[in-house]
């Protein structure tokens, strides 16, 4: 029997004549963030569905994706997309890391599939999707930034563990938040000491806005009203409520907690003033160690001296990890 380590690393070897800067792309987009659906990677990636499901199915042959969908009547769910072990061992080799075996990713992919965990994974990375969405339909936006879960947990070293971290551009506007994204499954109580983690960030340069998002409309009024009493002094917190693919979050659906005017955009909401003290230097997730008193550049079009201090104080990850131009890449890749 053939060594299946031996085995993966040709087979590498032979895709790569074969994989394409967007399947490099979508790979790195699967890595940070488990798993998308077909509609998403379509949004993200892809002129039209059907160029989408044609690419998948041929990268799902090969091994370099995997993908599951639960039993559903009537009609049928979309698929879920995640590493294969081709594409494993395609990122494995690509950083140097020793090839897991196919076994291990195949594990791997039946636990993510059997997660109850999964909803609120593919609620959070829809969220991201429909910003992606939004920017694609109109010039001057951008989703400057998209860190997964573990990343942006992180990167706060464990104090907060928000949901995802991002940045939306808005022409020379830049707004980053910490995502906090609510499937009705917690208690009020729950949902409200999850400030306490973010009391901390006050005065810091990861003093950004805490984005609550939930299933419903009589959800969100209800923990709005108990947010109300417990948002620490100079924190920042908007709620909002709806399907991110219906009710999109780039758009005037965003109250601030504690001023009950007019509904903001995502663009409009307000950022903390300067940060007086700092947390730590901390290596960014899927990057080299990042010092925060001396920050590298992410690209040429964010790191102009216009820039606010947090942006410079910002761990940068590798390869495109951070998400930045996805306009742009698919632009790119399907002309």
């Amino acid at each position: 029997m053939p060594d299946t380590c031996t085995t993966t690393t040709r087979s590498v070897a032979d895709e790569l004549v074969r994989i394409t800067p967007r399947d490099l792309w979508l790979l790195e987009l699967l890595r940070e963030h488990r798993t998308l659906t077909t509609e998403h990677l379509t949004t993200l990636g892809f002129l039209s569905g059907h160029r989408a499901r044609k690419r998948l199915l041929l990268l799902h042959r090969r091994d370099v994706l995997d993908r599951w969908r639960y039993h559903v009547r009537p009609g049928s769910q979309s698929w879920r997309w995640t590493l294969g072990p081709l594409g494993a061992a395609i990122l494995a080799s690509r950083d140097g890391r020793p090839v897991p075996r196919p076994a291990s990713v195949r594990a791997a992919t039946d636990r993510l599939a059997g997660s109850g965990a999964i909803h609120h994974l593919l609620g959070c990375n829809g969220f991201f999707v429909a910003l992606a969405f939004y920017a694609r339909a109109h010039r001057g936006y951008e989703l400057g930034r998209w860190w997964s879960e573990k990343r942006a947990t992180a990167a706060l070293h464990r104090v907060a563990r928000p949901d995802g971290h991002g940045v939306w551009v808005s022409g020379d506007t830049r707004v980053p938040w910490w995502l906090e994204f609510d499937t009705g499954s917690e208690g009020l109580r729950q949902v409200t000491e999850k400030l306490t983690g973010y009391a901390p960030l006050v005065g810091t340069q990861w003093n950004f806005p805490i984005l609550f998002w939930f299933p419903t409309p009589a959800r969100e009024r209800a923990v709005r009203h108990a947010l109300h009493r417990r948002v620490p002094p100079g924190l920042v917190v908007a709620t909002a409520s709806g399907r991110p693919e219906t009710s999109n979050p780039a758009g005037a659906v965003w109250r601030v907690v504690g001023d009950e005017g007019a509904v903001r955009t995502l663009a409009d909401i307000p950022v903390a003033d300067e940060p007086t003290s700092t947390i730590g230097a901390r290596p960014g997730l899927l990057g080299a160690a990042v010092d925060r008193e001396g920050m590298g550049t992410e690209t040429a079009s964010m790191s102009s001296s216009t820039e606010p201090e947090w942006h410079h104080q910002m761990p940068v990850g590798s390869r495109g990890a951070d998400t930045v131009g996805l306009v742009s890449q698919q632009d790119r890749f399907d002309r």
